[in-house]
């Protein structure tokens, strides 16, 4: 059978050409064309060619299979007729892979339309005389199946040369290949924009005029980072929602820079208008912590599409790293997709909002892309939304990137992107309308580059035609993008100049009446909770208990209401995180568990199923985490951790966790899953403790800090009930995440009011294994303790670690947990806990010396925390004043434990001194911070020493036999009595 659209190539002077590439085919299907396979294979035939034809190249006089009843044909006719019909292959290929070279993308027409020779006719030596033949149009979509090739050309010229210029054809996949071709080139045989859509997207970009209108006659240079020149962007996103409602969209989070933010939360959010513009005035009273400046705040809002159907869309806070946003709005995604029980991720869409300059710039890009694609990073695909103003801050193109696009970094992945006009509503329409099918399709990322201009400069107060004269002069008499939109539908019939018109007034009327001042009222008060009450915020909702209607209380098993019926999924995490908002950063929670709960769900957890052929060591690890759990030998670290993930997730919590190598460990300790060495499969154990348990998640990320740190984030965000964490290969790693650490982490709460339970691990400790691999630099994070923003650990024994996981989640507030971990202590003989540890015990802020001492006898409490602790405990023997040391541990460094170490210090006989031990120098680790605190609990008279290694500009040395001498002298000077 022949398919569709082939009946005329398979006949006439085609004939001979057509033999040559069957016979091709026959040899070697590999060797041809894929279009070329799929019509050979669809052919009838019985194995010796078409009609039992014997399969012989043509001669002098051929009888083709292709075309019955023999007769003569001429040689050169024939030839000649064969390489037009390969040349027309090879020209609609052609313009598929570098027609969008030529596209009209720029409105400003300062870029180059780039003529590429393999886009001309006389490449594959057709001339003006071939232009009136009647060709077969296939591989063509939108054309008849034969046509003049001058209507094959003007059809490519206006398919991939018009206003969009689209790169596709690095797509491996063959049906997305051609689903994005059947898309393109069937485009100018439908409507894309009906008359009432044409009126919508007029009234859009009156709104975001007018709205920049407004911000500038009210507050005339203050900076805004205005949307002028890019207008479109609010009637692109107002299609972004109406298309993915009807494509079953459920909710969208967003994240976006500056520019244009204010437009976006006003004209596509709903904010309102005065609370923006009161925002300006600085006008709303106290409010808690030191706020942020009004264009890098968040915001959500149930939104009305065209349609008239709700999607909820989320604006998640950015600060001025401008691309570290993405992979939050990545990870806040795929907890609302893991909540909607969406593992095709159509019920929640990220979209990225991204400018030139930093899409090419800056790396958190290519690290975000990079987990898109797997499994426990991937979000269904996000649309991501280039405002190419042509220029960053004043760096021309030629200067910011070495490639012809800013969207250059993104061909990696193998996705459609859609270059467009963005004064040419009709063509960004256009790639919207594909880019999010193809997203809710195929559940990949698509990338629309919208080509527009900066009206003013970085900023409002910026002058532009210092660095861009020649470009600002252009800028400067253009129509703005509204006014050519305006005269275009007017040309073309579909409005008229009075009904356009009378559009931008009452738009004008509107934004102008909304924005107005209303009656000085005094300053709001903060609420008992701590935060300033914003009815007008649907996202500070998360964090308040006044004034809003009450939700239902909600288990930690599910997300319905009473009657059965489920919550959206934002209302779900709204009342989890009310019921969060309560509790103190220094209260505590029963963190214990019943030991007859517990023994059975460790032999559940080291359990190998029936027919699962695990790695030898993995069984003797195995047999030895069963004997802990029958206390035929203590608990080592990873077995209490074990523990704690597993009564979490038993008590339905989930639990997530993700790092480098993490599903086995660093350090060969953790093994929480299991590979069988004969099949490669994979079991996790503490993901099949029970039926009804909670999901638990151990993934081996990429090889990336900031993104996957920053997904992490974003995940807490959306889930309030659950444990997630996040590893660090060796702790210093984490210097690469350290603006996600900076900008969310550790300041979210007080810039946006954002909570985070977080769990970060990371590996820390002097064992002689160089500068790379001993600190976490823990000096860094204390450095950012203030104002009760996070927690800082470093535990020392499994059950600390074990009661400080359950703490983490079982309180009712949620706080980051920077948590120091071990390396050599996973496996150290004395660092071990018993199972009743576990469960009858809680977390210690700090834990007092052990022995039985003498208090009057005491003339030294050392005060150290983590690994260190171990080695003045090994040195006790050696020691002639034992007795008269105490050695004290500080497991919670901040929130610093001011109660307990007075207590200690309070309680030692006169003269005594006190000391602080730790492995790090003194300009790094615990001293720099603790000792001020220290301080503070000191009552007059009393010494604080240290003990430790002097500064140094490197964490620690290269050569072992270095490090230990350091550390036998840092010991010694730490148990040594002055004067002993």
């Amino acid at each position: 059978m022949i398919p569709n659209g082939y009946g005329d190539l398979l006949s006439g002077e085609n004939a001979p050409f057509l033999d040559e590439k069957y016979i091709q085919y026959r040899r070697d299907p590999a060797s041809v064309e894929p279009w070329w396979r799929e019509l050979f294979h669809s052919l009838d035939g019985d194995g010796a060619g078409l009609d039992g034809a014997r399969l012989e190249p043509p001669g002098p006089d051929p009888r083709s299979v292709f075309r019955g009843g023999g007769g003569e044909v001429d040689p050169e006719c024939a030839l000649r007729a064969a390489r037009r019909q390969s040349a027309v292959v090879q020209l609609i290929n052609a313009w598929r892979v570098r027609g969008h070279f030529l596209a009209e993308i720029d409105p400003l027409r300062r870029r180059a339309r780039r003529s590429h020779p393999e886009l001309t006719l006389g490449f594959y030596g057709l001339g003006e005389e071939d232009l009136d033949v009647e060709v077969p149009t296939a591989p063509l979509f939108g054309l008849p199946e034969t046509a003049k090739l001058r209507t094959i050309v003007a059809h490519l010229e206006r398919t991939y040369g018009g206003f969009m210029g689209v790169e596709f054809m690095n797509i491996d996949d063959m049906d997305q290949k051609r689903w994005v071709q059947e898309q393109l080139e069937s485009l100018h045989s439908r409507e894309v924009l009906t008359r009432e859509e044409e009126l919508r997207v007029l009234r859009k970009l009156c709104d975001a005029e007018n709205f920049e209108r407004m911000l500038h006659t009210r507050f005339p240079g203050t900076k805004r980072f205005s949307l002028e020149g890019g207008e479109t962007l609010v009637p692109l996103l107002d299609l972004v929602l109406t298309e993915g409602a009807r494509r079953g969209v459920r909710e969208v989070v967003m994240g976006m820079a500056h520019r244009g933010r204010l437009n976006v939360l006003a004209n596509t959010l709903d904010k309102p208008v005065r609370a923006i513009a009161e925002e300006f005035q600085d006008s709303r009273g106290p409010t808690r912590g030191s706020g942020d400046v009004k264009y890098h705040l968040g915001y959500s809002a149930d939104v009305s599409t065209a349609d008239g159907a709700s999607i909820h869309v989320s604006l998640t806070p950015n600060p001025s790293h401008l691309e570290v946003v993405n992979s939050v709005v990545e990870g806040r995604t795929r907890a609302k997709l893991d909540r909607f029980g969406d593992p095709s991720g159509r019920m929640a869409m990220p979209v990225l909002l991204h400018g030139d300059a930093a899409f090419i710039g800056q790396g958190s890009v290519a690290e975000t892309l990079q987990l898109s694609e797997l499994d426990g990073y991937r979000t269904g695909g996000t649309l991501h939304i280039i405002i190419n103003n042509q220029i960053g801050f004043t760096t021309a193109p030629r200067d910011s990137r070495s490639t012809p696009y800013a969207t250059d970094v993104a061909r990696m992945m193998a996705i459609p992107i859609f270059h467009v006009n963005g004064e040419e509503p009709w063509a960004v329409a256009a790639a919207t309308r594909i880019a999010v099918e193809w997203r809710q399709r195929f559940g990949r990322d698509v990338v629309i580059d919208m080509y527009c201009y900066r009206k003013h400069g970085h900023n409002e107060g910026d002058e532009p035609s210092f660095t861009q004269p020649l470009e600002y002069e252009d800028i400067r008499r253009r129509p703005t993008p509204r006014e050519a939109y305006a005269r275009r539908l007017t040309e073309s019939g579909h409005v008229t100049a009075a009904e356009a018109a009378a559009i931008f007034e009452e738009s004008r009327r509107t934004i102008e009446g909304e924005a107005a001042p209303p009656p000085e009222l005094p300053p709001k008060p903060v609420d008992e909770v701590g935060f300033e009450d914003k009815p007008a915020d649907p996202d500070a909702a998360l964090y308040r208990r006044v004034d809003m209607a009450p939700v239902p209380a909600l288990s930690a098993r599910g997300n319905r209401l009473p009657d059965g019926s489920p919550l959206p999924s934002h209302e779900d995490t709204k009342g989890r995180w009310i019921a969060l908002t309560d509790g103190r950063i220094d209260e505590e929670v029963d963190t214990s568990y019943d030991l007859d709960l517990l023994v059975p769900l460790l032999r559940r957890a080291n359990h190998i199923p029936e027919g699962f052929t695990a790695h030898a060591k993995v069984h003797r690890l195995v047999e030895q985490r069963l004997d802990m759990a029958e206390g035929r030998r203590p608990l080592d670290w990873s077995t209490a951790e074990q523990a704690a993930f597993g009564t979490l997730v038993c008590d339905g919590i989930r639990v997530r966790f993700s790092g480098q190598d993490s599903g086995r460990g660093t350090f060969s300790q953790r093994h929480a899953v299991w590979t069988d060495i004969r099949t490669g499969a994979e079991h996790t154990s503490l993901a099949h403790l029970a039926d009804d348990q909670a999901v638990f998640q151990m993934i081996d990320s990429n090889l990336s800090e900031l993104a996957v740190l920053g997904f992490e984030y974003g995940y807490t965000l959306d889930t309030p009930d659950g444990l997630v964490l996040w590893e660090a290969q060796f702790g210093d790693f984490a210097n690469g995440a350290q603006v996600i650490i900076d900008q969310y982490i550790a300041s979210s709460e007080q810039k946006w009011g954002r909570l985070s339970g977080l769990v970060m691990l990371l590996p820390h400790g002097y064992e002689g294994q160089g500068p790379e691999h001993s600190s976490a630099r823990l000096e860094r994070y204390l450095l950012l303790c203030a104002q009760d923003n996070i927690q800082v650990a470093n535990c020392s024994t499994p059950a600390s670690y074990f009661h400080l996981l359950r703490r983490q989640v079982l309180r009712h507030v949620r706080k980051p947990l920077i948590l120091m971990t071990p390396k050599s202590l996973l496996r150290h003989a004395a660092c071990t806990s018993t199972l009743n540890d576990l469960a009858t015990g809680a977390f210690q802020r700090v834990i007092p010396e052990p022995r039985p001492l003498d208090p009057a006898s005491i003339r030294r409490a050392v005060f150290c925390s983590g690994h260190v602790y171990y080695d003045l405990v090994e040195h006790y023997a050696a020691l002639r004043d034992s007795e008269r040391v105490a050695v004290h541990r500080v497991e919670l460094l901040y929130p610093f434990p001011h109660r307990e170490i007075r207590a200690l210090i309070d309680a030692l006989p006169e003269g005594a001194d006190v000391v602080w031990c730790q492995e790090e120098p003194a300009n790094m680790g615990a001293w720099p911070v603790l000792q001020g605190w220290l301080r503070e609990v000191l009552p007059p008279g009393r010494t604080l020493r240290y003990a430790g290694r002097p500064a140094a500009a490197s964490p620690a040395t290269g050569s072992h036999r270095q490090h230990h001498k350091e550390q036998e002298a840092l010991v010694a000077s730490a148990l040594t009595l002055s004067g002993g």
